[in-house]
């Protein structure tokens, strides 16, 4: 990386950092790593991303900051992907080892507005070591604040220096139309994704809130936001927001939904459908499970009253355009599949280890209220919300809400004064907070998920009754077939279920 414009100073703190230009736009999570291939109806195939040498090279492709350079490796602003990762890590290392020298005290209001920042030179200073990059800074935003969101999830500062320093960071290659980068921790812990100015921005300005709301309500299907950075390189600002992962590489999720509840121009395009795990949008949902998916009473009670106060947070924040990223694993599909396929082996071979942070898993995030037993097996959900379509399939959901750092200004206002006019103005995604909240809520609750009717309304629903009765049939000759061998208890991970 090239040398940082603002001079080879030693560490300090700022209240207010300069503006820069805008880099691109959100976009929701694909968790892909590179170079994996997967199938819609069969599954996924994961392998690790493998690391290109760095090497020098004006990009040859480009979709909004992202780059690929002559080498084939990924460019954010012109800076290598391997530097991006490498700076990361030593800045966030020195962050946290610093913040530790600073007592444990309350969050002051101040303290959302502090920035940090400090020089790496290559060679080294008597505060930072040396190393093989181009010089840089790194600027740590509300450090003391960030600090008290990761104790309020659980997370020490040894687990969080562990599962993003102690080994290299996972690109996640298939980042969408927005040209963001993710990286993904090597424990499945946390996502790193680049941000532009405007919504760092706003992330600040809505941090004093954001602590309000979790000191309130800890479970939530929001985003968790752990730590904001700023990598300054060749004169260019790379913002990173650390998150919670919501989709854990070693499950297999066989298809993957963004969802806002409208109908205008909702649908996966043909270039996304050629992807190896596209992300489909409603349009897409309604025509492929028109019946919705099904969770037991509680279940859907916890998930529902969850979205509606995380709702009426973002109307509160003047927040629209958000999403609901929804991925499912089929239960009874990964079962059906080949014990020695690559998808098998890569993905279902390993259970996926407890992640570190509170209330991170998507169960954990709908209130921990759905009680555990009912007419759901709900005791090895691996993190997922157990649910079933209208065929019976035992399904996990792994959903959160994502794209949240977008507010209704006066671009978004235009944007959707300007829809309005052409087309139907209630069916656009871009709405004013409030009519948007309540139409995601309605189509989320109504729409997407639906309880499983008691025993007297299934005679209201002899096709649910059916098909419920035939897949509990079909598993229990499943395990029929096993009898000559050990019983296999249903809390054993699925790949040692098949």
């Amino acid at each position: 990386m090239a040398s940082a414009s603002s001079g080879p100073s030693a560490a300090g703190v700022s209240s207010l950092d300069p503006a820069v230009p805008s880099g691109a736009s959100s976009s929701g999570f694909n968790f892909l790593c590179c170079g994996v291939n997967h199938k819609r109806a069969s599954g996924i195939k994961r392998s690790m991303a493998s690391e290109v040498p760095y090497a020098s090279g004006m990009p040859i492709k480009k979709i909004g900051h992202r780059g690929v350079d002559s080498s084939g490796e990924t460019t954010y602003k012109k800076t290598t992907s391997s530097a991006l990762k490498g700076a990361i890590q030593l800045g966030i290392t020195h962050t946290v080892g610093s913040l530790s020298t600073k007592p444990e005290r309350d969050v002051l209001m101040q303290d959302f507005y502090v920035v940090e920042s400090i020089f790496f030179p290559s060679e080294g200073s008597n505060l930072t070591p040396a190393h093989h990059y181009n010089d840089f800074r790194f600027k740590t935003y509300a450090p003391v604040a960030f600090r008290y969101f990761r104790e309020l999830f659980g997370i020490r500062p040894d687990d969080y220096l562990y599962s993003l320093c102690s080994e290299p960071l996972i690109e996640l290659c298939n980042s969408g139309a927005s040209g963001s980068l993710f990286y993904v921790s090597s424990d499945d812990e946390f996502i790193i994704k680049t941000v532009q100015h405007k919504e760092a921005e706003f992330l600040q300005k809505l941090l004093p809130g954001y602590y309000m709301n979790l000191n309130q309500n800890p479970r939530t299907l929001l985003p968790k936001f752990y730590g904001l950075y700023c990598v300054q390189a060749g004169g260019k600002n790379i913002r990173i927001v650390v998150m919670n992962n919501l989709l854990p590489r070693s499950v297999k999720m066989h298809i993957k939904y963004d969802l806002k509840g409208s109908t205008y121009k909702r649908r996966a395009s043909q270039k996304e459908r050629e992807k190896p795990l596209p992300t489909f949008k409603d349009l897409d949902f309604l025509q492929d499970i028109p019946d919705g998916l099904f969770l037991d009473a509680d279940m859907y009670n916890a998930l529902c009253k969850t979205l509606q106060r995380d709702c009426l947070v973002l109307q509160s924040f003047k927040i629209m355009d958000y999403s609901l990223l929804m991925s499912i694993h089929n239960i009874d599909h990964a079962q059906r599949e080949p014990l020695g396929s690559e998808a098998q082996s890569s993905a279902d071979t390993r259970r996926p280890a407890p992640q570190k942070a509170l209330y991170s898993t998507a169960m954990e995030s709908i209130q921990g209220e759905a009680r555990r037993g009912g007419t759901m097996e709900t005791d090895d959900h691996m993190g997922g919300i157990p649910a079933r379509n209208s065929k019976g399939e035992r399904l996990l959901l792994y959903i959160g809400i994502i794209d949240i750092l977008q507010s209704y200004r006066f671009v978004k206002k235009l944007e959707h004064s300007w829809k309005a006019l052409v087309h139907d103005g209630d069916t656009v995604s871009v709405h004013r907070p409030g009519f948007y909240a309540e139409r995601f809520q309605r189509f989320m609750c109504n729409t997407v998920f639906k309880k499983i009717p008691l025993v007297s309304e299934l005679l209201l629903f002899p096709w649910l009754s059916l098909r419920v009765s035939l897949s509990e049939q079909k598993n229990s000759e499943d395990l029929e077939q096993d009898s000559t061998s050990l019983v296999i208890p249903r809390s054993q991970p699925l790949s040692q279920q098949c």
